[in-house]
């Protein structure tokens, strides 16, 4: 077994930050979840601005109760505000887990809750903002089978 250099630690750094970039296209949804989004988008194009923040551990040990935090960034005033939030599990046997809905009262776009997850699966969350515009962001969660890993 050969030394770990530096170049080839830094070539599997290199490699790992590549996969985790791999844009939200990239995943696949069910046909269930695509009615879900068309419902949602109006068939509007999600762009990945990196405005909506998914905030989930990376591994849940109880796929029973799985934290959730989702948060958009935007002013919240009259015309630049987040009218609603869409958050699916993919691989779930009914993918549409929850639908937040804000006003410029709202004051903040962030919503927390707990969501139960069949199995490791990417979580995706779609934005609607009041300009019609629809904003995504994506996160896998590893769901373990009693803590060993599944």
């Amino acid at each position: 077994m050969s030394e770990l250099s530096r170049r080839n630690a830094l070539a599997i750094g290199a490699g790992a930050m590549a996969i985790t970039l791999i844009p939200l296209k990239a995943f696949a949804l069910s046909e269930l979840s695509m009615k879900d989004v068309e419902a949602f988008t109006g068939g509007t194009a999600a762009s990945e601005s990196g405005k909506v923040k998914i905030e989930m551990p990376e591994i849940a040990e109880n796929g029973n109760t799985v934290p959730l935090t989702v948060t958009v960034e935007s002013p919240m005033t009259a015309d630049n505000h987040v009218q609603s939030i869409l958050v699916l599990a993919d691989l779930n046997p009914a993918p549409g887990v929850a639908t937040f809905n804000f006003t410029p009262m709202s004051g903040e776009a962030k919503a927390s809750t707990r969501m139960r997850l069949s199995k490791t699966q990417n979580v995706v969350a779609y934005a609607k903002m009041s300009d019609g515009s629809i904003l995504s962001a994506a996160t896998q969660v590893k769901v373990t089978i009693g803590g060993c890993g599944g």
